[in-house]
């Protein structure tokens, strides 16, 4: 312990009445005069020395002179021991000893993909790649449960939707968006297909509750297709028209194969600031920005203003807007900076007359924002079909051993290698199937029970219970486009069903009812002129042929569950 405690000094100022003797202490010869020197009982002494003074100090103020502080052991013949000192305990494996390995016998590990997070199927969902690149976030489906995905730093909305494609399984693979979802301002829009997903992340609240969501869209390039629906002629300016002698459906065709848009104008309820009122006001739509008329509907400079700059804003659709909003109708759009958080403030909520009138001007402003970016987008959108095909895993391909045969010829079977016979063939082999199937249920020994009457349950036009409302919501938001259908359960007429349509932007409804005839159920919905053995049977007909309706069907409204 003394030669631990050997360094240790401690400086003192010691209160002293005429200091301590003249004779200086031999530290290291262990010799003190008693003047020098004060004990104290226990094992150790506390030995005060007086420091040297000069001749020069001897007038100095006696009362606070410097002393040294030092422990000195009573017994110097007690034996040296080094305690509260750190022990170095060797490990007997780190010399190679295999003492313990000796006594007890290896166990071999019956687990060992376990024990490795590589290779560990439990542990390899929720760990990051091994890029450093990817993110992680959280996608939304129309069931409302998420899945988290891993995506790379400049990933764009179309390649987060065919990953999802992939993992969700789906059988369709067109047409299929994000959707940004604001769902304390009702607002939401469709993420362009060349949008950076981690960059429309980057824009949103910290402490709100934006989510993105994956659903079906049909009318995200609708207006190539079809136009002269998407762009009435009332609605395009006249100064729009420079060439003369060309109809209003050619200038829309030739401005939208070069990726602009004609200038669009017309009324529209406008949300005053810091006001419930709404104000009806003539706006113009040019590729400059959006500018609103301080006199009627003129056009003079000195009468426009300026609402808003197209290439910091983004449009959003208004879900509910007369309960939230006190819109005049429930045809409202909003507009807000693109690069700021989302408020109130800054949301300018502009209400339409009807559903053609709102979707024309939230089209011009894509097409003014993003111009030859959405042609762009258009044509890739075509061919996804076959790239999906093309970039499929390797190990997907793997594991089809299935082929299309033909059977009808006398050499007993050959293999069809051209796709689109064997597409053919398929359709062909399940028309076949229906009306086998159909004879079969319709002969009068088989019993009600043994037909299939809840194969549409499986099906993915088929919805359940949902109310009329929430299926005019579910087609609003999946496009609008003329074929888009879904069956839902009635909620008025016990065991009828109820077929909805969208036709010319608008969603119709007809009526399944049973029908009995001959001691046989079937479905109708013109009366009984044409019978169907289940539902089933009546959307593969009307996918074929209208009937009573305005279109055929088309477009199945889908939710698919991540």
């Amino acid at each position: 312990m003394w030669d631990g405690l050997e360094g240790l000094v401690l400086n003192r100022q010691h209160k002293t009445p005429g200091g301590f003797g003249q004779s200086a202490a031999d530290v290291n010869g262990f010799q003190w005069s008693k003047a020098d020197m004060m004990e104290v009982e226990g094992i150790y002494t506390e030995v005060f020395e007086c420091s040297e003074r000069k001749e020069a100090s001897a007038e100095a103020d006696p009362v606070m002179l410097s002393s040294t502080l030092s422990l000195a052991p009573l017994v110097e013949s007690s034996p040296s021991v080094h305690r509260s000192q750190p022990i170095r305990i060797t490990s007997n494996r780190m010399k190679g000893s295999d003492s313990y390995s000796s006594s007890v016998p290896s166990i071999p590990n019956p687990f060992p993909e376990l024990c490795s997070l590589a290779k560990s199927p439990l542990l390899i969902s929720s760990l990051p790649p091994e890029s450093s690149q990817k993110h992680l976030i959280k996608v939304y489906g129309e069931d409302n449960n998420c899945k988290s995905v891993w995506v790379s730093r400049r990933a764009t909305a179309r390649e987060v939707c065919h990953l999802l494609v992939h993992q969700a399984h789906c059988s369709d693979q067109e047409s299929w968006a994000l959707f940004e979802h604001h769902p304390a301002l009702a607002l939401e829009r469709c993420l362009e297909d060349h949008e950076v997903v981690l960059e429309v992340q980057a824009a949103w609240s910290l402490k709100g509750d934006t989510r993105l969501t994956f659903c079906k869209n049909y009318a995200k390039y609708e207006f190539f297709r079809n136009p002269t629906l998407f762009f009435p002629e009332s609605m395009i300016s006249d100064s729009a028209d420079v060439s003369k002698g060309m109809t209003s459906s050619e200038l829309i065709q030739n401005l939208l194969r070069s990726g602009t848009c004609p200038e669009i104008q017309g009324f529209l309820h406008m949300k005053e600031p810091s006001r419930k009122a709404w104000k009806k006001v003539y706006f113009f739509l040019r590729r400059s920005g959006l500018y609103s008329s301080t006199k009627g509907s003129s056009k003079e400079p000195r009468h426009l203003q300026c609402v808003a700059d197209l290439d910091n804003l983004n449009v959003y659709t208004v879900v509910n807007s007369r309960k939230l909003y006190g819109a005049p109708t429930d045809f409202s759009f909003c507009i807000k900076p693109s690069r700021n958080p989302t408020r109130v403030q800054d949301l300018k909520v502009l209400c339409a007359e009807n559903e053609q009138t709102r979707t024309c001007w939230t089209s011009a402003f894509r097409l003014f924002k993003h111009g030859k970016q959405l042609q762009s987008n258009y044509q890739l959108s075509k061919s996804t079909p076959r790239s999906l095909e093309s970039s499929a895993p390797t190990d997907l391909k793997a594991e089809s051993s299935l082929v299309a045969m033909d059977f009808s010829g006398k050499a007993g079977g050959r293999v069809i290698q051209n796709p689109t016979e064997a597409q053919t063939v398929g359709m062909e082999e399940g028309q076949a199937w229906r009306k086998r199937e159909a004879l079969r249920c319709s002969l009068p020994t088989v019993n009600s029970a043994a037909r299939p009457s809840s194969i549409h349950k499986s099906q993915p036009w088929f919805h359940g219970g949902v109310s009329r409302k929430e299926a005019e919501r579910l087609i609003e938001k999946q496009g609008l486009v003329d074929g888009m259908f879904l069956i839902r359960g009635s909620q008025q007429h016990e065991q009828c069903f109820v077929l909805s349509l969208c036709f010319q932007l608008k969603a119709k409804h007809y009526l399944v009812i049973p029908f009995e005839k001959g001691g046989r159920k079937y479905y109708t919905i013109d009366d009984g002129v044409t019978l169907f053995i289940d539902l089933l049977q009546l959307v593969e007909f009307h996918q074929i042929n209208k009937g009573i309706l305005p279109v055929c069907l088309k477009h199945p409204c889908v939710c698919v569950t991540l």
